[in-house]
């Protein structure tokens, strides 16, 4: 599965954690597709690693085999909703009403997640 709009920066820590961080900003008629796009990735990463979403804890251990951080804000940097409900797979992202919307998004994971990822959307590093 090939991505149109998230174009992803790759870095990894000291502990092999990798982190995968892509920002797209879209006008209100592509804003569709754009949600769509992360929709289905982190719909494939709540599938595909079920019950394996978890931060990584104080002691730099993970509570979970990835995890992700999701913001949107309009073109002031006033924050706007962006919420994923796994169970239900919809992502729930609320528009600009004034210009384009800015959406972030962080992926976070081990060295098993990290070639899933690569795999299923075509990335590189």
């Amino acid at each position: 599965m090939a991505l149109d709009y998230l174009d992803f920066d790759y870095s990894e820590d000291e502990e092999g954690t990798g982190t995968w961080d892509a920002m797209a900003s879209v006008s209100a008629a592509r804003l569709p597709a754009l949600a769509a796009e992360i929709e289905q990735l982190l719909r494939w990463a709540s599938r595909d690693f079920t019950g394996r979403q978890g931060a990584v804890d104080e002691g730099g251990h993970w509570d979970g085999d990835w995890d992700y951080d999701l913001q949107a804000h309009d073109d002031a940097g006033r924050p706007l909703s962006a919420r994923f409900d796994a169970a239900s797979g919809r992502l729930a992202l609320e528009a600009s009403a004034t210009g384009r919307t800015t959406v972030t998004l962080s992926l976070s994971g081990g060295s098993w997640f990290g070639e899933a990822l690569r795999s299923a959307f075509e990335l590189d590093d």
